[in-house]
């Protein structure tokens, strides 16, 4: 009967280990999950608008082609002036619809930086935006932008899963219609 109680002490100890390092890893340290929700929309919202006019959907007129994006934080603060620094992977795929499949058109993923602030009515807005430059120099932007843990977090993949289906539900599609290439 001890060493049932010891065995079943032991087992629980290391499933709280692994559950704590988990949800550490999973998280970045550093950000605070209530902030996180406010900014993360208005984040998407300002990726989605920006992406326009920078594929399929400008060369086809007529198109049914739109951008969907998300964003992982990597780190977030507020200074103390009230504006959030949030540092973020981002990941948005243009899609579009073609004879009952989800056509994906492009798409782009890197770190940013976007910088926020509190408006009159309560919401954020973004007040800048940055990005690592192509080629030359974006070893060295990371390094001015992102701590060694928060420059290492960008090389994690970003699954497209997520925007596949915000596609689906916006173009009426199945939940399991195919995708094909633009």
């Amino acid at each position: 009967m001890v060493r049932s109680v010891g065995r079943w002490a032991s087992g629980l100890g290391a499933v709280t280990v692994l559950v704590a390092t988990g949800a550490w890893v999973l998280w970045p340290a550093g950000v605070d999950a209530r902030l996180w929700d406010e900014v993360r929309p208005v984040i998407e919202t300002r990726l989605v608008a920006d992406s326009r006019g920078s594929g399929y959907e400008e060369t086809v007129p007529g198109s049914r082609v739109r951008w969907f994006c998300r964003a992982e934080p990597l780190d977030l603060g507020e200074d103390g002036d009230g504006v959030v620094r949030a540092g973020v992977n981002t990941l948005c795929m243009e899609y579009g619809v073609r004879a009952g499949a989800l056509v994906e058109c492009g798409g782009f993923r890197y770190p940013q930086v976007l910088r926020l602030e509190r408006a009159a009515d309560g919401d954020y807005r973004v007040v800048s935006r940055e990005e690592p430059p192509d080629g030359a120099g974006y070893a060295e932007w990371m390094e001015d932008h992102f701590s060694y843990f928060a420059e290492s977090g960008t090389d994690d993949s970003m699954s497209s899963t997520a925007l596949e289906t915000a596609a689906r539900a916006h173009f009426g599609l199945p939940a399991d219609a195919r995708v094909v290439a633009c």
